[in-house]
């Protein structure tokens, strides 16, 4: 793997100057943006392989740009938020964030963090045990757009997260998968105490699922374990 671009979103100078000095120290290619105008300025000039990102950012908030990021092919997104701030960290993976941390934060967590999700964004024979297309209940997952197609041709573009897990179901149709399983392919992380990760990824696949009338639940709760999947995968 080449040296991977981090681009640091805050405008708090102290912070993102801390965050430069930290992943410079950890030989990655660094640049800075205090706001989405720069951050695109960025983007039209560089590849760029993991963005940490600032919620509370002047003009459009982390939570905007982070819809814009999302649109682009294997990029990493871990946000900052504030301690406490559940709202935040909920809507965030809501909206297809691969990780968050809290502020202050421990400098060696997030560098592994960031290292975990590199090598996993960076992977791209990490689907190679999934056709490229999965049929299942008239419905189709398309790992070369990462696109979840619905029978009436409507296309869900995933997150990597969401995708990470679907693939996950499909291939083990049936058999429950615990939420320690699921964190780990979705994010290349440990499941932490009170961390709704898996649980948001998992309303927002069900979410899909349900724009179809007469939807089957493909994705049921068992409680105190984890989830199933209960679909016909086509071979």
């Amino acid at each position: 793997m080449q040296t991977p671009n981090v681009l640091i979103v805050e405008d708090e100078v102290v912070t993102r100057t801390t965050l430069k000095s930290l992943f410079e120290a950890e030989g990655y290619n660094v640049f800075e943006a205090e706001h989405g105008e720069q951050m695109h300025d960025i983007f039209a000039n560089n590849t760029i392989n993991l963005v940490i990102m600032d919620i509370n950012l002047p003009g459009k908030n982390g939570l905007l740009l982070a819809r814009e990021v999302r649109g682009r092919k294997n990029i990493g997104l871990i946000f900052l938020t504030g301690r406490d701030n559940d709202v935040d960290r909920i809507l965030g993976l809501e909206i297809g964030a691969d990780d968050y941390l809290t502020k202050p934060f421990n400098p060696r967590e997030l560098t592994i963090r960031a290292r975990n999700l590199l090598v996993r964004t960076s992977n791209s024979s990490e689907d190679d045990d999934l056709p490229s297309r999965v049929s299942f209940n008239g419905w189709i997952l398309d790992g070369d757009s990462r696109s979840l197609i619905s029978p009436s041709s409507k296309e869900f573009r995933l997150p990597r997260s969401e995708f990470r897990a679907l693939h996950l179901f499909l291939n083990n149709p049936g058999k429950i998968l615990t939420r320690e399983q699921l964190i780990m392919e979705m994010t290349g992380r440990e499941l932490r105490p009170n961390d709704r990760t898996v649980d948001v990824t998992i309303r927002r696949i069900r979410k899909h699922f349900e724009s179809e009338i007469n939807a089957d639940d493909l994705i049921v709760t068992i409680h105190g374990e984890g989830y199933r999947f209960c679909g016909s995968v086509d071979s």
